[in-house]
């Protein structure tokens, strides 16, 4: 056991030098990512993107819903085609032929999001409300789901170990990611907008608990925000210290295999693996590590075609107030530009309100004012969810249909053209003195201002040039929101909600929460 062992290692190891350091032929069979597969549900109405691998200058046919198109295999075995745009329908047939056949069934053609983030996109439908009416439910054939396995590289990789499955109770209810079926919030989102869109729906989840925002963003993201350009020095130097450590290391372990070879095929003793290999192979694909992310589970997806993202997370970047808003624009940016399908939708979860940051009360506030900024970027929307908190203590909270429906609500009416849906809450657009009142008008007001549970509006503050914020009255006044304080004769500032346990009552008449602010940039 032990010489098998030993032999093994030396099998790893040498693989692991060659994958390196040479590039391997390419295989005889004509291969393809596994986002290209049986089941799959491809965008409607845009050109399909079909790529993967076969020996250099093969060549590749593809065929495809009565479309036809052929390449020949590049110098490095890579090829791509582009099929014409289809019309949602299906189930269809595609062969891939080359050398060799593949045959693909059951694809569907309508729409195709991305759902990502940390661990509030990872986690799963049987951990939310109603875990088991929810997975008895999902019995929905025309909703595909791809989960994409937890990985992180320090270069873009090729490919994602993920497979598509049709929805059902038994593929929503078990996910890779372990924590207790396919993502809630990327589920939710998707049934939505089967139901009001009678097409079919792909949902590729890339998600990982606990990560920040820069592992998901691509360099192309950082060189397009001024304030983030060093982020992709400090990674060139990061690799070129890598790449130095290993090269370094590999000298002694091709003599240590070379050695270890020979003593094996003569029965001597077995010489120990030289100690620096393992520790030149660490840290460089740590999930916190800015790009990791997005090269090993993002990248590979592309070109496939999509019609927007979703995005959860935030968590992770608590404390860094109007910075996250910098980094919103890269991580979006950059996804963009790598998928060169322009502006495409990007809807976002503004995170939940939560007890966890005592030493920094303010540090979810400002982390939710800049995601608000984020609005700002085109084709943007943000779901606000503090209505939805039962437990101040859990930063995951379970009601992820809310969330799945009011991130639906955004695409609906701003990527569907529902005209007649009310997307968002009230947002905060400008504010005006009048004596000793503060007039506060608002975006997104629908039909009317009201309070969620018929109580005056509370979580409103006011101060005066002393900065010093004190409770307030507030009066909802048309589409505006009046506030004053006696204790405030001359005031220069408003606040509402800004504390991180807020839950205030401020909604539009269709029951969409308006989202917290202030004024001051004190």
């Amino acid at each position: 056991m032990k010489r098998l062992f030993e032999l093994r290692m030396i099998r790893f190891l040498g693989v692991l030098i060659l994958s390196v350091f040479t590039v391997l032929p390419a295989a005889a069979d004509v291969r393809l990512p596994a986002v290209i597969d049986s089941n799959m549900v491809l965008q409607r109405d845009m050109a399909i993107a079909v790529w993967g691998w076969a020996d250099a200058g093969e060549r590749v046919t593809v065929e495809f819903a009565g479309n036809k198109a052929d390449t020949v295999a590049d110098g490095n075995g890579k090829w791509m085609v582009k099929l014409p745009a289809v019309k949602a329908g299906g189930p269809y047939n595609m062969s891939i032929k080359g050398k060799n056949t593949i045959r693909l069934s059951n694809i569907l053609v309508g729409e195709v999001w991305i759902c990502s983030g940390q661990s509030n996109m990872d986690m799963g439908v049987g951990v939310v409300n109603n875990p088991r009416d929810e997975i008895t439910s999902a019995n929905y054939p025309q909703i595909r789901l791809f989960e994409v396995s937890r990985q992180t590289s320090s270069q873009p990789a090729d490919d994602v170990d993920a497979e598509w499955q049709v929805c059902s109770p038994e593929t929503i209810s078990t996910g890779v990611g372990q924590w207790s079926g396919f993502s809630a919030a990327g589920y939710f989102f998707g049934r939505q907008l089967h139901k009001k869109l009678g097409v079919a729906v792909g949902l590729i989840d890339t998600s990982w608990g606990g990560t920040r925002i820069e592992p998901w963003t691509p360099p192309a993201g950082f060189a397009q925000v001024p304030k983030l350009e060093d982020i992709v020095g400090k990674i060139d130097e990061e690799t070129a210290a890598y790449k130095k450590r290993f090269t370094e290391a590999v000298g002694p372990l091709k003599q240590w295999i070379e050695t270890a070879e020979k003593a094996l095929s003569e029965n001597g003793p077995f010489p120990p693996p030289p100690g620096q290999v393992g520790e030149s192979l660490r840290r460089i694909g740590h999930p916190r590590r800015p790009t990791v992310l997005y090269n090993a589970m993002v990248h590979p997806l592309v070109p496939f075609a999509i019609r927007g993202a979703i995005w959860y997370q935030g968590e992770s970047n608590c404390g860094e107030g109007m910075m996250y808003y910098e980094k919103m624009k890269a991580l979006i940016g950059g996804w963009r530009q790598v998928w060169g399908q322009g502006d495409f939708p990007f809807y976002y979860v503004q995170i939940a309100p939560c007890s966890y940051y005592k030493s920094s009360p303010t540090a979810l506030p400002e982390l939710w004012e800049a995601q608000t900024a984020a609005l700002s970027i085109a084709n943007t929307g943000m779901a606000v969810i503090y209505d939805t908190v039962d437990d101040m203590d859990d930063i995951h909270p379970k009601d992820k249909q809310q969330v799945g429906k009011r991130l639906a609500l955004w695409a609906l009416a701003k990527t569907y053209d529902y005209s007649n849906i009310i997307y968002s809450g009230p947002l905060y657009k400008s504010m005006s003195a009048e004596g000793n009142k503060i007039r506060i008008s608002f975006e997104n007001v629908g039909s009317g201002l009201t309070s969620c549970d018929g109580s005056e509006l509370s979580d409103f503050e006011i101060a005066g040039a002393d900065k010093k914020f004190v409770k307030a009255k507030a009066e909802i006044s048309g589409a505006s929101v009046v506030v004053s304080s006696d204790t405030v004769a001359e005031p220069v500032a408003v606040r509402y909600g800004w504390y991180q346990t807020a839950q205030p009552n401020l909604i539009n008449k269709e029951g969409l929460p308006a989202s917290p602010f202030r004024t001051d940039k004190w």
